[in-house]
């Protein structure tokens, strides 16, 4: 009775979870947040019900991430996030328990691996296996990995930028930065701040990145409404943000991004660098998305640069196909212990 065996693919991000059905596609996709009640540290809301709350808590109330930077920073709360999304995933009359497997960012210790597999085993996992990034996120752009072609995968998340080249299945050479959409966000939050007083929340960064932000300079310039509380008086205030301010703002980031791309360029052998040359760069993960990224990234590389479809859900799609192919992917799999 094959069937019983279900199977999901995690991809466990720090600004998003996402979770994979093989067969359904992408099921769920909420944002990594936990909202936890500080008397009797109970777990309150998880997903968007808890994103909602960021911000927005009485002193009683906590929302935040467990994940950061990519990896598990609070081991009991990304158990229960586990286990929330697993349940509402295969529905609560589901009695047998599932086979998942999760992404962990290409640069993870060996300890901060097995945290993830004990977490997915204990929130109720039959078996886990753990995949790097770049080579999922491969995967769900649809390239064949497994052939002697290099192949150059970018992946910008909420909380690492992975990049690597990958060959023959594995990895050649890779790097990870903890530099991403959220250290976008604070860029933008301390640029409002310096600029004109005031003072805004994450959600509101991102709002504006998403709204107007670009990674280049653009000719046509978009225009955003920012509310926020003046620093001075203390009182709610708006001002009229525009993208090419917001292309100064984070410039910092986007440099750090690139020079990532550029440390795995240089490490790579020649005659993959060539193949790089001919496929080009493929972009992943949801910052990808900001205006003009992969233009910024042609311009400092002199690579072409192409954004995967559906950008934000290369990682899950990975998940979800390597299940499926276990037994051809086995070598790009680390085991479950």
């Amino acid at each position: 009775m094959a069937f019983f065996s279900k199977k999901l693919g995690i991809d466990l991000g720090t600004a998003n979870t996402l979770v994979y059905l093989p067969g359904k596609g992408v099921v769920l996709n909420e944002p990594s947040v936990v909202a936890v009640s500080e008397e009797d540290n109970k777990i309150l809301a998880v997903g968007l019900e808890a994103k909602d709350m960021i911000g927005k808590t009485p002193d009683t109330i906590v929302a935040y991430r467990p994940m950061k930077d990519g990896v598990i920073a609070d081991y009991r709360v990304t158990e229960a996030m586990l286990r929330y999304y697993i349940n509402k995933a295969l529905g609560k009359w589901n009695i047998f328990k599932p086979e998942v497997m999760v992404s962990v960012p290409a640069g993870v210790t060996s300890t901060e691996r097995r945290a993830v597999i004990e977490a997915a085993i204990k929130a109720g996992a039959k078996n886990a296996y753990v995949v790097k990034e770049p080579i999922l996120a491969a995967i769900g752009a649809g390239i064949s990995i497994q052939e002697a072609v290099g192949h150059m995968i970018v992946d910008i998340g909420g909380g690492t930028t992975d990049v690597a080249v990958i060959s023959l299945g594995g990895i050649v050479s890779s790097t990870s930065v903890k530099c991403a959409g959220n250290r976008i966000d604070y860029a933008i939050i301390d640029y409002i701040k310096k600029t004109y007083n005031l003072a805004i929340g994450d959600r509101t960064a991102e709002e504006i990145k998403i709204k107007i932000g670009s990674a280049v300079p653009v000719d046509e310039e978009l225009a955003v409404m920012v509310k926020g509380r003046d620093f001075l008086t203390g009182l709610p205030r708006s001002i009229e943000l525009r993208t090419n301010e917001v292309v100064k703002a984070i410039s910092k980031e986007l440099r750090e991004m690139i020079k990532a791309i550029k440390d795995v360029l240089q490490e790579t052998p020649p005659e993959l660098a060539s193949d790089i040359i001919d496929q080009g760069i493929i972009m992943t993960g949801g910052s990808s998305q900001l205006r003009n990224m992969p233009e910024l990234v042609f311009r400092r590389t002199g690579v072409k640069a192409v954004l995967a479809d559906d950008a934000l859900y290369c990682v899950a799609k990975g998940t979800g196909i390597a299940l499926e192919h276990l037994d051809v992917y086995k070598k790009s799999i680390i085991a479950k212990r």
